[in-house]
């Protein structure tokens, strides 16, 4: 009776595994297909004569493998691997980003804290120094994008962040001479309070224009979201400023890209009141609509609407939003697209978890490769729920309707996550993540293994 030992297991296409065999008689390698669990292939590498064991047992050895191997399913994920990018990057990593800032082709990290926007190079990550102490405490956020047009990334950041003042400052970062040098700062405009920045062309001119969405209203009727556009000499000239929504008292984060998949970007905010698109109609005046309703009840921030947001997509291209509820809330949202012909603009809103504290970051990526995205979430406090955290955690879809999700952790208790991003940072097409910690102060990158 042959024994043998599965060394390996090793993801060789989309839906096959392989399985490196060493036994008595020989060795080879046994390809199974993921879905079936039936086998796809053997190759013998080291021939039975070799060591003049009977071709016979072979066979044996197919039967045997055949039995003991099963499909993965749906609620396994790839493994993750651990690093420490900077065990103390500030008194609060507020906000990481990944961008080319060498231009060798390789994503780098980005991180933001209260006096200094740094990055790190991959794939030795050494750490340099973008602005620091340059700025209105505290920095916040983060967006990058060319604004010169020299070919080379340059940084919008939002300052002036609970400094007593709420200044809520908005820069353009250009970088030195070398990228040993910090990085020169050129003013773009002021809003108070200011919280998130993104790119995205909502006014439809043909070039992406910052816009930012501050935490409360100060002026005028409510929060106002704004788009700054680049002018002519981003030096010098002064930056246009549109706003494009301004009635909601109370709003923590926004998204840009084509939501509607016509060819045009819209934004979608969140705040006390819920969830809202903003899109620009064929008059390029914006049309605001309500998605989703947040967590229920009077509106009181905090208490009831949405924080965080981001898009994503499920088997059969179906779009989702992913929130966390309320804002700094305890509670993981997906909002699915009602069915067709149903009346109201509300989309189905599933709670799929309410034992965080302080949920604050999420993000959506095919981790495992399956053909629909997964929420990548954080939370920065200890949570109520048998994997308490705080940190990293995985939510995956059971089924294709986007109704069932089961929860996975990345990292559980080694980092108070503030925000995190998911991007290949070794190009080897498997997403990786890299979050920031507010009282853990760190910056991690966990390296998706695959399957």
């Amino acid at each position: 009776r042959p024994t043998y030992l599965a060394t390996s297991l090793w993801q060789t296409s989309f839906h096959c595994r392989t399985l490196e065999i060493k036994a008595a008689f020989g060795r080879g390698q046994l390809q199974v297909d993921d879905v079936s669990g039936k086998v796809a292939a053997l190759t013998q590498s080291t021939p039975p004569e070799t060591l003049n064991m009977p071709r016979s047992l072979t066979t044996c050895l197919i039967l045997l493998v055949v039995w003991t191997v099963e499909p993965l399913t749906a609620a396994e994920l790839p493994k993750f691997r651990t690093q420490e990018i900077d065990p103390h990057a500030g008194n609060v990593v507020y906000a990481v980003t990944t961008a080319d800032v060498d231009g060798d082709k390789k994503p780098d990290i980005v991180a933001v804290t209260e006096n200094r926007v740094v990055w790190y190079h991959n794939p030795d990550w050494k750490l340099r120094v973008i602005i620091a102490d340059q700025t209105d405490l505290d920095n916040v956020c983060i967006a990058p994008h060319d604004v010169d047009g020299d070919g080379q990334i340059d940084f919008a950041l939002g300052a002036g962040w609970l400094n007593g003042k709420n200044l809520g400052t908005l820069q353009w970062l250009r970088r030195g001479d070398s990228l040993d040098d910090k990085w020169h700062v050129h003013a773009i405009g002021r809003e108070s309070w200011t919280h998130r920045v993104r790119w995205g062309d909502i006014l439809g001119t043909g070039k992406p224009q910052l816009v930012v969405s501050p935490l409360n209203k100060t002026v005028g009727n409510g929060v106002r979201v704004l788009a700054f556009e680049i002018p002519a000499n981003p030096k010098s000239d002064a930056w246009k400023s549109t706003v494009i929504d301004d009635a909601q008292d109370s709003m923590h984060a926004h998204w840009t890209g084509d939501f509607d998949g016509n060819g045009t970007s819209d934004v979608i905010t969140t705040g006390m009141h819920g969830v809202f698109l903003l899109a620009r109609g064929r008059d390029g005046k914006i049309i605001k609509s309500q998605l989703g309703t947040g967590t229920p009840g009077e509106p009181k921030a905090t208490v009831t609407g949405a924080g965080e947001v981001k898009v994503g997509k499920l088997k059969g291209n179906k779009r989702f939003i992913a929130t966390v509820e309320p804002m700094h809330g305890n509670a993981i949202v997906v909002y699915t697209e009602p069915a067709a012909g149903s009346s109201g603009s509300l989309w189905t809103r599933h709670v799929l978890d309410e034992t965080l504290k302080r949920g604050h970051a999420v993000w959506v990526a095919d981790i495992d490769r399956d053909g629909s995205d997964e929420l990548v979430i954080g939370h920065s406090d200890k949570g109520t729920g048998s994997l308490t955290g705080p940190g990293v955690f995985i939510y995956d879809a059971v089924d294709d309707a986007g109704s069932k999700w089961e929860k996975h952790a990345i990292d559980n208790g080694g980092i108070a996550t503030e925000d995190l991003i998911c991007e290949d940072f070794n190009g080897d097409g498997w997403i990786d993540i890299v979050a920031g910690g507010r009282v853990t102060h760190n910056v991690k990158l966990y390296i998706n293994e695959g399957k």
